[in-house]
């Protein structure tokens, strides 16, 4: 999420004046475990790639797209083992890849002092993911219907499907692709699109709230007395010189060990999960029947999902 949205949910809460807590500590232990995507209520809605049926549709769509290729007219993908793309995503080769690991997985960025102290901000290394593998620029768009400028929509002659045959594959198992939503400005298609638009307003929304501001000039108190000047957490994370080389700067490991510190002290994060977890109750309670609907056509994806992996067996 924080790589769709890397500001929209990035915001941090905290109450108290600055005091600091020891590294180790029960609180510090409490305050990661609230600083998780899981410890959020739309994570519900939202599709889990590790468990089991989510594992299962990838493999699904994989099968599928070994057999949309062929069609296609790249015989190789006769002998094309599926295992061997599990936990990767496609990349034009000799693309370039973001591999500087700015940034993390959590809802609201370091709180860690002693890991901010090794990585700064630059904790996408931290949390394992899906890994890029790279394809041929004709295979690559096959698959993913991604086009360069001046590049045919068509190969060996045959119409290459919308969303290549990741995306056909992905249609067969899912059914019709939703209406894209707006978030943040970004137009956001796909099949979890309304949870992550719900997202992305609950936080705005609970960055109005009161007890929101007055913990952003809490943090910014806090920080102020270390030496750093920022008006909230956001800003100390994308400061644009941490963008500038691919390993945190001592500048960078500073600024993060005070970030750290000072929602630790300040409650911060326990106050960000508290608005957070209203905002988006309310959001879940106004679009319970859609979200309800969303996640038995999950269910239904995953059921779809493995009776093409039987097929194959």
């Amino acid at each position: 999420m924080r790589k769709i949205l890397p500001l929209t949910l990035t915001g941090l809460l905290a109450l108290s004046a600055c005091q600091f807590t020891s590294d180790g500590d029960d609180a510090g232990t409490g305050v990661h475990a609230l600083n998780d995507m899981k410890a959020l209520p739309l994570h519900a809605y939202l599709p889990d790639p590790a468990s089991t049926g989510g594992q299962d549709v990838g493999k699904a769509q994989w099968i599928l797209a070994r057999q949309c290729m062929i069609r296609l007219g790249f015989s190789g993908f006769r002998a094309f083992d599926v295992k061997s793309v599990e936990s990767t995503y496609p990349v034009r080769q000799g693309s370039l890849v973001n591999e500087d690991g700015l940034g993390d997985d959590s809802p609201y960025g370091v709180d860690d002092p002693a890991v901010a102290a090794e990585h700064g901000y630059h904790n996408g290394g931290v949390n394992t993911g899906a890994e890029p593998r790279e394809w041929p620029a004709d295979q690559y768009t096959a698959l993913t219907g991604s086009f360069e400028s001046g590049e045919s929509h068509r190969t060996h002659g045959r119409p290459i499907p919308e969303g290549g045959c990741l995306g056909s594959a992905t249609r067969k198992i899912y059914g019709s692709e939703p209406r894209p939503m707006n978030v943040g400005g970004i137009k956001l298609s796909g099949y979890y699109s309304l949870a992550t638009e719900l997202w992305y307003q609950a936080h705005k929304e609970a960055g109005k709230d009161p007890a929101w501001k007055k913990a952003d000039r809490a943090w910014s108190r806090c920080m102020k007395d270390k030496g750093f000047h920022y008006p909230d957490p956001d800003k100390a994370s994308v400061d644009y010189h941490w963008f500038t080389t691919h390993q945190a700067s001592d500048k960078e490991k500073k600024t993060a060990v005070a970030d750290a510190r000072c929602k630790l002290g300040t409650d911060y994060i326990q106050t960000a999960h508290r608005v957070e977890v209203r905002t988006q109750n309310a959001a879940i309670a106004r679009h319970k029947k859609a979200l309800e609907d969303g996640r038995a056509a999950d269910q239904q994806a995953i059921g779809n999902a493995r009776r093409i992996i039987a097929e194959q067996s």
